[in-house]
């Protein structure tokens, strides 16, 4: 097993606009209806978009291995999430997406079963999806 630490970080001031560093740092932002700047993706858009840029990674590692001619992948994802709950509206419920789906394209040589069982092995070593799937240890520390 061979476990790396991975780092990012954030920062906010006076609006919902909040600097993400990364290896390519990023603006996460809220609607302008929402009362935001409208500068960047919202979190639940960032975090949604994490899936199919996983899937699409671990397909063309997948396919590099194998020697998979992959001519690409598309993926689209959706989610359901109450609203209502993360605004405090109300207690009933769950601030997290109730269900997430996704619909794979695969543009290789591959029958249709082939394509099923190629997005299973993909589905297995995606760190995203496993990340939505099963819990992890999560612990917030105020530090300043």
């Amino acid at each position: 097993m061979a476990i790396t630490t991975m780092k990012v970080g954030a920062k906010m001031e006076g609006t919902f606009r909040t600097e993400i560093s990364c290896s390519h740092p990023f603006v996460i932002d809220q609607p302008k209806a929402g009362g935001g700047n409208d500068e960047g993706p919202n979190p639940l858009e960032v975090f949604l978009s994490t899936l199919p840029a996983c899937i699409c990674a671990i397909g063309r590692i997948i396919a590099n291995q194998r020697r998979i001619e992959l001519r690409g992948i598309e993926v689209q994802v959706e989610g359901d999430i109450d609203k209502d709950f993360l605004l405090g509206k109300t207690t009933d419920g769950r601030a997290g997406f109730t269900e997430i789906r996704s619909f794979v394209k695969i543009n290789a040589d591959m029958t249709t079963e082939e394509k099923e069982a190629f997005l299973m092995d993909i589905e297995k070593r995606c760190p995203i999806a496993d990340n939505m799937a099963q819990k992890s240890t999560i612990s917030a520390t105020v530090i300043g």
